[in-house]
Protein backbone atom coordinates (compact mmCIF):
# COMPACT_ATOMS: atom_id res chain seq x y z
CA UNK A 1 0.00 0.00 0.00
CA UNK A 2 1.39 3.42 -1.00
CA UNK A 3 2.33 5.69 1.93
CA UNK A 4 2.42 9.50 1.76
CA UNK A 5 3.75 11.48 4.73
CA UNK A 6 2.30 14.99 4.53
CA UNK A 7 4.26 16.33 7.52
CA UNK A 8 7.97 16.29 6.69
CA UNK A 9 9.70 19.37 8.00
CA UNK A 10 11.72 21.53 5.65
CA UNK A 11 14.41 24.09 6.40
CA UNK A 12 17.04 25.39 3.96
CA UNK A 13 19.87 22.89 3.73
CA UNK A 14 22.42 25.67 4.16
CA UNK A 15 20.59 27.28 7.10
CA UNK A 16 23.59 26.99 9.42
CA UNK A 17 26.22 28.02 6.86
CA UNK A 18 24.46 30.75 4.90
CA UNK A 19 24.70 33.81 7.13
CA UNK A 20 22.03 35.75 5.24
CA UNK A 21 19.42 33.00 5.53
CA UNK A 22 20.33 32.23 9.15
CA UNK A 23 19.96 35.89 10.07
CA UNK A 24 16.64 35.94 8.22
CA UNK A 25 15.42 33.26 10.63
CA UNK A 26 17.04 34.68 13.76
CA UNK A 27 15.97 38.27 13.18
CA UNK A 28 12.39 37.42 12.19
CA UNK A 29 11.52 36.06 15.65
CA UNK A 30 9.79 38.98 17.42
CA UNK A 31 12.00 39.54 20.46
CA UNK A 32 9.72 42.30 21.69
CA UNK A 33 7.03 39.65 22.21
CA UNK A 34 9.34 37.29 24.04
CA UNK A 35 10.40 35.04 21.14
CA UNK A 36 14.14 34.47 21.72
CA UNK A 37 16.02 32.77 18.85
CA UNK A 38 19.65 31.68 19.11
CA UNK A 39 22.18 29.22 17.69
CA UNK A 40 24.14 26.98 20.04
CA UNK A 41 26.74 24.26 19.48
CA UNK A 42 25.88 20.83 20.85
CA UNK A 43 28.32 18.42 22.49
CA UNK A 44 28.40 16.51 19.20
CA UNK A 45 29.73 19.59 17.45
CA UNK A 46 26.53 20.11 15.45
CA UNK A 47 24.78 23.46 15.58
CA UNK A 48 21.24 23.85 16.86
CA UNK A 49 18.72 26.64 16.24
CA UNK A 50 16.70 27.15 19.42
CA UNK A 51 13.55 29.15 20.04
CA UNK A 52 12.54 30.09 23.59
CA UNK A 53 9.36 31.76 24.84
CA UNK A 54 9.68 33.11 27.41
CA UNK A 55 13.43 33.08 27.90
CA UNK A 56 14.52 29.83 29.50
CA UNK A 57 11.64 27.76 28.09
CA UNK A 58 12.63 25.97 24.89
CA UNK A 59 9.84 25.35 22.38
CA UNK A 60 11.66 24.57 19.13
CA UNK A 61 14.98 22.88 18.36
CA UNK A 62 16.40 22.47 14.84
CA UNK A 63 19.58 20.42 14.48
CA UNK A 64 22.12 20.85 11.69
CA UNK A 65 22.00 18.06 9.10
CA UNK A 66 18.47 16.84 9.83
CA UNK A 67 16.91 18.65 6.88
CA UNK A 68 18.97 17.51 3.88
CA UNK A 69 17.36 15.63 1.03
CA UNK A 70 19.56 12.66 1.87
CA UNK A 71 18.29 12.55 5.47
CA UNK A 72 14.68 12.74 4.33
CA UNK A 73 14.97 9.99 1.72
CA UNK A 74 16.95 7.69 4.01
CA UNK A 75 14.32 8.02 6.74
CA UNK A 76 11.52 7.43 4.23
CA UNK A 77 13.23 4.29 2.92
CA UNK A 78 13.69 2.91 6.42
CA UNK A 79 10.09 3.68 7.43
CA UNK A 80 8.41 2.49 4.25
CA UNK A 81 7.23 5.92 3.14
CA UNK A 82 6.96 6.34 -0.62
CA UNK A 83 6.26 10.08 -0.91
CA UNK A 84 6.44 13.12 1.32
CA UNK A 85 4.99 16.64 1.43
CA UNK A 86 7.33 19.21 3.02
CA UNK A 87 6.53 22.24 5.14
CA UNK A 88 8.47 24.77 7.21
CA UNK A 89 7.84 23.87 10.86
CA UNK A 90 6.34 26.76 12.83
CA UNK A 91 8.81 29.41 11.70
CA UNK A 92 6.57 30.64 8.89
CA UNK A 93 4.72 32.71 11.51
CA UNK A 94 7.47 35.36 11.24
CA UNK A 95 9.51 34.97 8.06
CA UNK A 96 9.71 37.94 5.70
CA UNK A 97 9.10 37.51 1.99
CA UNK A 98 12.79 37.68 1.05
CA UNK A 99 13.68 34.82 3.39
CA UNK A 100 10.60 32.92 2.18
CA UNK A 101 11.90 33.12 -1.39
CA UNK A 102 15.14 31.46 -0.33
CA UNK A 103 13.21 28.81 1.60
CA UNK A 104 10.93 28.11 -1.36
CA UNK A 105 13.83 27.97 -3.84
CA UNK A 106 15.64 25.41 -1.70
CA UNK A 107 12.44 23.38 -1.29
CA UNK A 108 12.03 23.30 -5.07
CA UNK A 109 15.66 22.19 -5.41
CA UNK A 110 15.10 19.37 -2.92
CA UNK A 111 12.00 18.30 -4.85
CA UNK A 112 14.03 18.17 -8.08
CA UNK A 113 16.71 16.01 -6.40
CA UNK A 114 14.25 13.62 -4.74
CA UNK A 115 13.46 11.49 -7.75
CA UNK A 116 9.79 12.46 -7.67
CA UNK A 117 9.32 11.42 -4.04
CA UNK A 118 9.07 14.82 -2.34
CA UNK A 119 6.69 17.72 -2.88
CA UNK A 120 6.76 21.27 -1.52
CA UNK A 121 4.24 23.68 -0.05
CA UNK A 122 4.59 27.45 -0.45
CA UNK A 123 5.89 29.44 2.52
CA UNK A 124 4.70 33.05 2.17
CA UNK A 125 3.75 35.89 4.56
CA UNK A 126 -0.09 35.90 4.69
CA UNK A 127 -0.71 39.63 4.53
CA UNK A 128 -1.78 40.01 0.92
CA UNK A 129 -0.01 42.71 -1.07
CA UNK A 130 1.52 42.31 -4.51
CA UNK A 131 4.92 41.03 -3.39
CA UNK A 132 3.47 38.26 -1.23
CA UNK A 133 0.82 37.29 -3.79
CA UNK A 134 3.46 37.13 -6.50
CA UNK A 135 5.60 34.80 -4.37
CA UNK A 136 2.62 32.50 -3.79
CA UNK A 137 1.82 32.43 -7.52
CA UNK A 138 5.50 31.84 -8.32
CA UNK A 139 5.62 28.86 -5.95
CA UNK A 140 2.53 27.26 -7.46
CA UNK A 141 3.01 28.21 -11.11
CA UNK A 142 6.81 28.03 -11.49
CA UNK A 143 8.14 25.94 -8.61
CA UNK A 144 5.35 23.35 -8.61
CA UNK A 145 4.21 23.70 -4.98
CA UNK A 146 1.22 21.43 -4.29
CA UNK A 147 -0.20 23.54 -1.45
CA UNK A 148 0.43 26.49 0.82
CA UNK A 149 1.36 26.52 4.48
CA UNK A 150 0.06 28.83 7.19
CA UNK A 151 0.52 29.10 10.93
CA UNK A 152 -2.48 28.67 13.26
CA UNK A 153 -2.15 32.32 14.19
CA UNK A 154 0.13 35.28 13.50
CA UNK A 155 0.90 37.22 16.63
CA UNK A 156 -2.51 37.34 18.31
CA UNK A 157 -4.55 36.97 15.12
CA UNK A 158 -6.10 33.64 14.16
CA UNK A 159 -6.92 32.89 10.54
CA UNK A 160 -10.57 33.95 10.84
CA UNK A 161 -9.40 37.57 11.22
CA UNK A 162 -10.41 39.79 8.29
CA UNK A 163 -6.79 40.85 7.71
CA UNK A 164 -6.06 37.45 6.11
CA UNK A 165 -9.04 37.40 3.77
CA UNK A 166 -7.34 39.00 0.71
CA UNK A 167 -4.60 36.35 0.86
CA UNK A 168 -7.02 33.49 1.51
CA UNK A 169 -9.15 34.50 -1.46
CA UNK A 170 -6.10 34.14 -3.72
CA UNK A 171 -5.45 30.69 -2.27
CA UNK A 172 -9.08 29.75 -2.92
CA UNK A 173 -8.79 30.95 -6.53
CA UNK A 174 -5.62 28.89 -7.03
CA UNK A 175 -7.54 25.85 -5.72
CA UNK A 176 -4.74 24.52 -3.53
CA UNK A 177 -5.03 23.10 0.00
CA UNK A 178 -3.71 24.91 3.07
CA UNK A 179 -1.60 23.08 5.64
CA UNK A 180 -2.20 24.85 8.97
CA UNK A 181 0.75 24.17 11.26
CA UNK A 182 0.68 24.86 14.96
CA UNK A 183 2.73 27.68 16.47
CA UNK A 184 5.22 27.29 19.35
CA UNK A 185 2.55 28.29 21.87
CA UNK A 186 -1.12 29.31 21.79
CA UNK A 187 -1.97 33.00 22.16
CA UNK A 188 -2.77 32.51 25.84
CA UNK A 189 0.10 30.33 27.01
CA UNK A 190 1.08 31.14 30.60
CA UNK A 191 -0.83 28.22 32.12
CA UNK A 192 1.10 25.60 30.10
CA UNK A 193 4.72 26.82 30.10
CA UNK A 194 5.98 25.32 33.37
CA UNK A 195 6.11 21.67 32.29
CA UNK A 196 7.92 20.53 29.15
CA UNK A 197 5.38 18.01 27.84
CA UNK A 198 2.43 20.24 28.71
CA UNK A 199 4.09 23.13 26.87
CA UNK A 200 5.42 21.28 23.83
CA UNK A 201 2.56 18.85 23.25
CA UNK A 202 -0.61 20.11 24.91
CA UNK A 203 0.20 23.74 24.03
CA UNK A 204 0.13 22.82 20.34
CA UNK A 205 -3.13 20.91 20.80
CA UNK A 206 -4.74 23.96 22.43
CA UNK A 207 -3.51 26.15 19.59
CA UNK A 208 -4.98 23.89 16.91
CA UNK A 209 -8.27 23.36 18.74
CA UNK A 210 -8.81 27.10 19.17
CA UNK A 211 -7.92 27.72 15.51
CA UNK A 212 -10.36 25.10 14.19
CA UNK A 213 -13.12 26.38 16.48
CA UNK A 214 -12.69 29.99 15.41
CA UNK A 215 -12.72 29.01 11.74
CA UNK A 216 -15.91 26.99 12.17
CA UNK A 217 -17.84 29.58 14.17
CA UNK A 218 -16.66 32.64 12.20
CA UNK A 219 -18.53 31.83 9.00
CA UNK A 220 -15.38 32.39 6.94
CA UNK A 221 -16.13 29.33 4.81
CA UNK A 222 -19.42 30.88 3.71
CA UNK A 223 -17.39 33.69 2.15
CA UNK A 224 -14.65 31.35 0.88
CA UNK A 225 -16.29 27.95 0.38
CA UNK A 226 -13.45 26.63 -1.75
CA UNK A 227 -10.86 26.75 1.04
CA UNK A 228 -9.56 23.42 2.34
CA UNK A 229 -7.60 23.56 5.59
CA UNK A 230 -5.55 20.58 6.81
CA UNK A 231 -4.86 21.10 10.51
CA UNK A 232 -1.92 19.40 12.18
CA UNK A 233 -2.05 17.66 15.64
CA UNK A 234 -5.39 15.99 14.72
CA UNK A 235 -6.88 19.48 14.71
CA UNK A 236 -6.21 19.72 18.44
CA UNK A 237 -8.07 16.40 19.00
CA UNK A 238 -11.11 18.00 17.37
CA UNK A 239 -12.81 14.61 17.10
CA UNK A 240 -13.45 14.81 20.86
CA UNK A 241 -15.13 18.20 20.43
CA UNK A 242 -17.15 17.55 17.27
CA UNK A 243 -20.47 16.69 18.91
CA UNK A 244 -20.03 19.03 21.89
CA UNK A 245 -19.36 22.07 19.72
CA UNK A 246 -21.94 21.36 17.06
CA UNK A 247 -24.91 23.45 18.22
CA UNK A 248 -27.93 21.47 19.40
CA UNK A 249 -31.50 22.59 19.89
CA UNK A 250 -32.97 21.96 23.35
CA UNK A 251 -36.14 19.88 23.65
CA UNK A 252 -37.42 21.87 26.64
CA UNK A 253 -38.56 25.42 27.28
CA UNK A 254 -35.52 27.02 28.94
CA UNK A 255 -35.46 30.07 31.22
CA UNK A 256 -32.63 31.49 29.10
CA UNK A 257 -30.36 30.54 26.21
CA UNK A 258 -26.81 30.19 27.55
CA UNK A 259 -25.55 28.76 24.28
CA UNK A 260 -26.38 29.70 20.69
CA UNK A 261 -28.45 26.74 19.47
CA UNK A 262 -28.29 27.71 15.80
CA UNK A 263 -25.85 26.81 13.06
CA UNK A 264 -25.37 23.11 13.69
CA UNK A 265 -25.90 22.12 10.07
CA UNK A 266 -23.45 24.77 8.92
CA UNK A 267 -20.77 23.49 11.32
CA UNK A 268 -21.30 19.96 10.00
CA UNK A 269 -21.00 21.26 6.44
CA UNK A 270 -17.71 23.06 7.17
CA UNK A 271 -16.30 19.96 8.86
CA UNK A 272 -17.28 17.92 5.84
CA UNK A 273 -16.11 20.28 3.09
CA UNK A 274 -13.45 22.61 4.51
CA UNK A 275 -11.61 21.05 7.47
CA UNK A 276 -9.23 18.09 7.32
CA UNK A 277 -6.71 16.73 9.80
CA UNK A 278 -3.05 15.73 9.85
CA UNK A 279 -2.59 12.60 11.99
CA UNK A 280 0.60 14.00 13.49
CA UNK A 281 2.67 10.98 14.71
CA UNK A 282 -0.57 8.99 15.14
CA UNK A 283 0.89 6.24 17.35
CA UNK A 284 1.40 8.86 20.07
CA UNK A 285 -2.37 9.40 20.33
CA UNK A 286 -3.29 5.78 20.99
CA UNK A 287 -5.27 3.14 19.14
CA UNK A 288 -8.66 3.85 20.73
CA UNK A 289 -8.37 7.59 20.17
CA UNK A 290 -7.34 7.35 16.51
CA UNK A 291 -10.01 4.81 15.70
CA UNK A 292 -12.56 7.08 17.37
CA UNK A 293 -11.36 10.05 15.32
CA UNK A 294 -11.73 8.13 12.08
CA UNK A 295 -15.21 7.01 13.06
CA UNK A 296 -16.36 10.47 14.17
CA UNK A 297 -14.95 12.69 11.41
CA UNK A 298 -14.50 10.07 8.69
CA UNK A 299 -11.37 8.39 7.36
CA UNK A 300 -11.65 10.62 4.28
CA UNK A 301 -10.68 13.57 6.52
CA UNK A 302 -7.41 12.29 8.02
CA UNK A 303 -3.95 12.24 6.43
CA UNK A 304 -0.84 10.48 7.72
CA UNK A 305 1.98 12.74 8.97
CA UNK A 306 5.09 12.10 11.07
CA UNK A 307 6.61 15.52 11.92
CA UNK A 308 9.99 14.19 10.81
CA UNK A 309 12.67 14.85 12.10
CA UNK A 310 11.36 15.87 15.55
CA UNK A 311 11.94 12.22 16.42
CA UNK A 312 13.46 9.98 13.75
CA UNK A 313 11.49 7.05 15.16
CA UNK A 314 8.10 8.68 14.66
CA UNK A 315 7.94 8.08 10.90
CA UNK A 316 8.43 4.31 11.11
CA UNK A 317 6.34 3.95 14.26
CA UNK A 318 3.51 5.88 12.65
CA UNK A 319 3.50 3.79 9.49
CA UNK A 320 3.54 0.53 11.46
CA UNK A 321 0.75 1.80 13.71
CA UNK A 322 -1.59 2.65 10.83
CA UNK A 323 -0.73 -0.45 8.81
CA UNK A 324 -0.77 -3.06 11.57
CA UNK A 325 -2.41 -1.81 14.77
CA UNK A 326 -5.49 0.13 13.73
CA UNK A 327 -8.59 -2.04 13.32
CA UNK A 328 -10.02 -0.27 10.29
CA UNK A 329 -11.07 -1.34 6.82
CA UNK A 330 -8.56 -1.66 3.99
CA UNK A 331 -10.35 1.18 2.19
CA UNK A 332 -10.02 3.50 5.20
CA UNK A 333 -6.37 2.54 5.64
CA UNK A 334 -5.68 3.44 2.02
CA UNK A 335 -7.39 6.82 2.43
CA UNK A 336 -5.33 7.68 5.50
CA UNK A 337 -1.99 6.52 4.13
CA UNK A 338 -2.24 7.96 0.62
CA UNK A 339 -5.67 8.39 -0.92
CA UNK A 340 -6.59 11.63 0.84
CA UNK A 341 -3.16 13.14 0.16
CA UNK A 342 -3.38 12.27 -3.54
CA UNK A 343 -6.84 13.85 -3.76
CA UNK A 344 -6.32 17.02 -1.72
CA UNK A 345 -2.83 17.86 -3.00
CA UNK A 346 -3.53 16.54 -6.52
CA UNK A 347 -0.30 14.55 -6.36
CA UNK A 348 0.94 13.08 -9.67
CA UNK A 349 1.62 9.64 -8.21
Amino acid sequence: MTVVDINIHHLPEDLFTNEKILNGFLNSAPRGFGEIASVITMDSGKKQLVLEKPKGYQNLNYVEGDYSVESKLAAMDEAGVDYGVMRVPVWQEWLDVETCRAVNDNAADIVSRSGGRLFSTACVPPWGGKENIYELERCVGELGAVGVQLACHYGQLYLDDEVFEPYLKVIEKLDIPVVVHHTPLPVEYKSVIDYTNLRREYGRIVDQGVAVGRELFSGMFDRMPGLRFIHTMMGGNWFANTALLTPHQTNKAEAMQRLDPTGGEKIKQYLDENIFFDMTHPHSWGKDQVEAALKINGADHYLFGSSFPVFYSWMGQGVDFVQNELEISAADRELVLSGNAKRLFNLPI
